[in-house]
């Protein structure tokens, strides 16, 4: 997938949407194809893509496999609950890591290392370095911090999300990008690497009365590729899809102040078990 890709799955027969009486943020009544919304949209697959250069095989001869259970049965898709391995207790600047060698903690890596990587901290230089050089294998970091670093201080690019050249959020407003996974699945691990797909919602946009890109949802699926690497699992590449995406329910969008103080006063969450 190249930046800006996008698909339109249209609107599902039936499905009652409720909009509020005016734009969440002072603006006109939007429709629920937007301008804006198809900016968001674009900018989540950039933000998440723009370093990927896309595996053509995932996994190679390896075999799909997971944890067993103790009967020697094939796992149910509860086995990705917050019954498995311990969690992790190490952490490095904030990201867990220090993972089980196994298909368990091949998911629980893929899917901290998601929040991370779709984190309003990958717009600040230090921080986003951090970021890849905590998740991704070392001899793949570097070349991600130089891809990472131009796609990132593109003027162009942080114009078109509302952000100041700087990565900066205007005065008034609040950057918000947060990626919050729902499941996680392992379709093909050994004992050196891992594809793990992460089944995830994202938050992204500004909050403000001024903000002409308020905060909106959208649903994608980022398929990682891992290896066992310092002992633990790093990325090496990832591809992203969009979907599945659920209906949406007959609900009003807050305000701006209400969407601004959610994201002041709500911590994000990791994942590790």
């Amino acid at each position: 997938m190249t930046p800006g890709d996008e698909h339109d799955y249209g609107e599902p027969a039936g499905t009652r949407v409720r909009l509020p009486d005016a734009d969440p943020y002072g603006g006109a009544r939007r429709g629920t194809r937007s301008s804006s919304r198809s900016m968001v949209t674009v900018v989540g697959v950039v933000v998440l893509l723009i370093a990927a250069i896309a595996f053509a095989n995932r996994g190679g001869d390896d075999s799909p496999s997971s944890t067993a259970n103790g009967d020697g049965k094939k796992p149910e898709t509860t086995a990705t609950a917050a019954t498995g391995t311990k969690p992790v207790e190490a952490k490095s600047g904030g990201i867990p890591t220090g993972y089980a060698h196994d298909a368990q903690g091949a998911q629980s890596a893929a899917a901290n290392y998601a929040v991370a990587l779709g984190s309003a901290d990958m717009f600040n230089k230090d921080s986003r370095h951090h970021i890849v050089d905590t998740v991704y294998a070392p001899d793949v970091a570097a070349a991600r911090r130089s891809s990472l670093d131009t796609a990132y201080s593109n003027e162009t690019f942080l114009s078109n999300i509302g952000l100041d050249k700087d990565g900066t959020a205007p005065d008034g407003q609040t950057f918000v990008s947060r990626v919050v996974p729902v499941g996680t699945k392992v379709t093909a691990s050994s004992a050196s690497n891992a594809t793990v797909e992460v089944w995830y919602t994202s938050l992204f946009g500004l909050s403000g009365d001024a903000s002409t890109n308020p905060v909106s949802e959208s649903w994608f699926t980022t398929t990682y590729q891992l290896t066992w690497a310092s002992n633990d699992w790093k990325v090496t590449d990832f591809q992203q899809k969009d979907g599945p995406v659920p209906v949406g329910r007959d609900q009003k969008a807050s305000t701006s102040d209400d969407m601004t103080k959610a994201v002041e006063e709500y911590g994000g969450f990791t994942y590790a078990r």
